[in-house]
């Protein structure tokens, strides 16, 4: 399998703009809110923790054959940095196709817009463009009903499999 490597993706009031080690710091404040972890644990990380964390994502999987593919949210109309996507792109799963991993945070300030679902939109469909995945998976917290909202509006159908305290959402891709 190819590596995957994340490309900017338009979207109608976002473009999702690679990761980059700079867009820390306006991370850090974007995504200040202590709530964001009510779901996934944690604390919001400060501009150093931040900057070290994306150092090793940019640096990728020290497996060569996951792509790790990470986009901060950037706001036409704001013209600020409002949350993050991500795709683990990892080689097969059980009916041996690749399968991308997925994942979504909007800062506080932008949540209830919509623009989690069209980043999560934008990115499988670009995910579905690449035609090389067979399927695009998230994992949901049961309780958190925004997002599987999200996961839903991007096409993922809720499963009846679990992972570390999940819900798996799936959605098969036409390769």
């Amino acid at each position: 399998m190819p590596t995957v490597h994340a490309q900017e993706i338009s979207t109608a009031r976002l473009v999702l703009v690679p990761l980059r080690v700079e867009h820390a710091d306006e991370m850090a404040v974007a995504l200040s809110d202590p709530a964001l972890h009510t779901f996934i644990g944690g604390s919001p990380d400060d501009p150093r923790a931040l900057r070290a964390r994306y150092r090793r994502m940019t640096a990728g999987s020290p497996d060569p054959a996951v792509s790790w593919c990470n986009w901060v949210l950037r706001s036409r109309d704001e013209e600020c940095l409002v949350g993050t996507v991500q795709a683990t792109v990892v080689p097969a799963d059980g009916d041996g196709e690749p399968v991308a991993e997925i994942a979504w945070v909007v800062g506080t300030p932008w949540q209830g817009r919509g623009i989690a679902v069209e980043a999560a939109r934008g990115l499988v469909d670009w995910l579905a463009g690449l035609r090389a995945v067979g399927s695009v998976v998230a994992h949901v917290h049961p309780d958190h009903r925004a997002s599987a909202a999200v996961a839903a509006a991007a096409g993922l159908s809720r499963t009846d499999e679990w992972q570390d305290g999940e819900v798996k959402w799936r959605r098969t891709l036409g390769r």
